[in-house]
């Protein structure tokens, strides 16, 4: 039997530092502008239907080679991330996303966009492995769905600014202004990264306190676990099958909800804006809430099982409504149903996103994620197939809500049934 003990409960005081959130806030800002690049094609999607004539299934399948691209990546990502740690990688996977963005500008063709949105999702798969990767080795479990959280948030955010910036750009530069501009402004975040950032044990500027409170856990093994020995757990797959329920729902709100607001409440790239603004406001509640809460409850004195699923069962709780979204008698009504259910996506994938880091070794965290991330890319590529398939032959959006509505019940329960007790796992 080991004899090793866990660290002392050392409070999160001022006096033992705050260094920690700093890295939260550039994990923050990366996500604000992969959404940019993520979110524009979606903007887009009318005039550059228009332009180019694609049909609801062309642009389904644009959406499902990105998709397929980031699959593959995210798994091959959170390998490199455990192998090479977060600075390198994730400066690597934002470099690559950040120029497959630019490289849009340059399409001329069908063929050209999917070239160009394969070259994202592959960068694009190294941002959330490298993300809970960094925050594995900063923070320590009863502060990661928060800080999860809080840098999850940066996705909203980045879906407000879009609707905000790019409808400006393109009207005034055209369309292709859009991905260089916003591309180009984006670079400057990689040099302040790799300033900033190093492993705790490693960083000067991090006081003892607050390293000895970010190590308060028990230490990991820091032996390589292999893919194939990751796959014999439950809870890789606990996590893996949660993400391939709840990862389409997301796809599919960023992807497809300026084309819902522009056919059922006739909005453009002038008028939707604002609804979209709102719609992600309420996300960053949701994405911030739902981390605030499971880390409150631990810290009143719950199991992290008890505190991760009682917050969860609530987010998808409020994700039903939206299966009424289509019905709504006028925008803000859909919006409110809409901002709702995406506020509780993304509480409960906060927390969702912390299961790897709090039963896995840190050693094994990036893999997991990777794998997880993959199988939620697969669903998202069969959500893209179902939503062009729905609208071409259907034209509502009311079955593609209703699958929304479930996901996260029935992701919930599948956690639960492989997870019961949500302990460390003995590798």
């Amino acid at each position: 039997m080991s004899t090793s003990t866990a660290a002392p409960d050392i409070a999160p005081t001022a006096a033992a530092g705050r260094y920690r959130w700093v890295v939260v806030a550039l994990l923050f800002m990366a996500m604000v502008i992969n959404y940019v690049d993520r979110q524009t094609i979606g903007l887009l999607k009318a005039d550059l239907s228009k332009e180019f004539g694609w049909s609801e299934t062309d642009y389904a399948d644009l959406v499902f080679w990105f998709q397929a691209a980031y699959a593959i990546a995210y798994l091959a990502w959170g390998r490199i991330m455990d192998r090479i740690g977060a600075r390198w990688g994730f400066g690597l996977a934002f470099l690559i996303w950040q120029l497959a963005h630019i490289a849009t500008a340059g399409a001329r063709s069908f063929g050209g966009f999917v070239a160009a949105r394969v070259m994202l999702g592959i960068g694009e798969g190294g941002g959330f492995p490298g993300g809970i990767k960094a925050v594995a080795e900063w923070f320590p479990k009863k502060e990661r769905a928060l800080a999860t959280g809080l840098f999850n948030a940066g996705t909203n955010i980045g879906a407000i600014v879009t609707p905000l910036v790019v409808p400006a750009i393109v009207l005034a530069w055209g369309w292709q202004a859009a991905f260089i501009v916003t591309g180009v402004a984006g670079l400057v975040w990689l040099p302040i990264w790799l300033l900033v950032y190093r492993r705790p044990s490693e960083h000067k500027k991090l006081s003892a306190a607050e390293l000895a409170y970010i190590q308060r856990d028990p230490p990991d093994p820091v032996e390589k676990v292999p893919w194939t020995k990751l796959l014999g757990y439950r809870e890789t797959w606990a996590y893996a099958i949660g993400k391939f329920l709840i990862d389409p729902v997301w796809w599919m709100f960023l992807f497809w909800l300026p084309d819902f607001l522009g056919k059922r409440y006739g909005l453009d790239l002038k008028t939707f804006g604002p609804p979209l603004i709102a719609i992600y406001l309420l996300s960053d509640v949701g994405s911030v809430g739902g981390g605030w809460l499971s880390s409150r409850l631990m810290h009143m004195g719950w199991s992290i099982n008890r505190a991760r699923k009682t917050t969860m069962l609530i987010c998808a709780l409020l994700a039903v409504p939206v299966a009424f979204a289509a019905f709504a008698s006028n925008v803000w009504l859909a919006v409110l149903i809409i901002g709702v259910a995406t506020a509780a996506h993304q509480g409960f994938s906060a927390n969702l996103y912390t299961l790897p880091s709090d039963v896995f070794p840190r050693s094994a965290v990036g893999s997991v994620i990777g794998i997880g991330g993959m199988i939620g890319a697969i669903g998202g590529m069969a959500m893209s197939k179902y939503a062009g398939w729905v609208l071409e032959q259907i034209g509502t959006y009311t079955p593609i809500f209703v699958v929304a509505a479930s996901a996260y019940l029935l992701a919930l329960l599948v956690v639960h049934l492989l997870t019961p007790k949500m302990e460390p796992v003995k590798i």
